[in-house]
C-alpha cells in the first residue's frame, strides 16, 4: 500500500490489489476454454455477453447500455445464483463512457447492491481492458454510488486508487 497525504493527513491510498486470473476453473464458471470475455451465455433468465475474472474473489462483468434503470433487486440475485457459477458470483453492470471512466453497479455475492466494492471496481476494468473499450497501464475512473476510484491494470498487477476518509470513530471498552 502506497499512502498520500495533503496537510499533513492521509488524502488517497493504492493498494496493489494482485493479478487478475482468467481459468474458467479457477474463477470459477462452468465455462470451457481459457478464459471467458465477451462469451454469449444464457445465464439469469436471459442472453448476456459476460466477462468472468476473479480478482480474489469471483466476478462477472455485464456491459450495459443503461445502468438507470436496471432491476438489481431481479438481475443481482438471478446472476449470483445462477448454476453457472458454482460458487455464486459478484455481478458487475458496466456502461463506458469513454477510455478513462466507467459506471458499475454491483451486486455482491451474500450481500446484495452495494455503494461501493474495491474488487467489483478492478474486475470492471480488467473486463473493460480486454474488450478493448479501455487500455492497460491506464487510470481509469469507476464511478460507484459509494464514489470514484481510479483503477490501472498493467501486466504486473490491478492499482487501485481511492479516497481515505474517516467514515467511523468509536471507543471500544473491554
Amino acid at each position: 500500500m502506497k499512502v498520500f497525504t495533503t496537510g499533513g493527513k492521509v488524502s488517497t491510498a493504492t493498494v496493489d490489489m494482485g493479478r487478475a486470473v482468467f481459468a474458467p476453473d479457477k474463477v470459477p464458471v462452468l465455462l470451457d476454454g481459457d478464459r471467458v470475455i465477451d462469451r454469449k451465455v444464457k445465464v439469469a433468465g436471459g442472453e448476456y455477453n459476460i466477462n468472468c475474472v476473479s480478482v480474489g474473489n469471483p466476478h462477472c462483468v455485464v456491459f450495459m447500455n443503461n445502468l438507470h434503470d436496471l432491476d438489481m433487486e431481479q438481475i443481482g440475485p438471478a446472476f449470483e445464483n445462477d448454476p453457472l457459477f458454482p460458487e455464486r458470483t459478484n455481478t458487475e453492470f458496466v456502461l463506458v463512457h469513454d477510455s478513462k471512466t466507467i459506471s458499475a453497479r454491483v451486486w455482491e455475492r451474500g450481500n446484495g447492491e452495494t455503494m461501493a466494492c474495491g474488487t467489483g471496481a478492478c474486475a470492471a476494468v480488467v473486463a473493460a481492458v480486454e474488450n478493448g473499450y479501455c487500455s492497460k497501464d491506464t487510470d481509469i475512473t469507476v464511478k460507484l454510488k459509494g464514489g470514484d476510484l481510479k483503477v490501472k491494470y498493467t501486466d504486473n498487477g490491478i492499482y487501485m486508487t481511492g479516497d481515505a476518509n474517516t467514515c467511523y470513530e468509536g471507543v471500544i471498552e473491554i
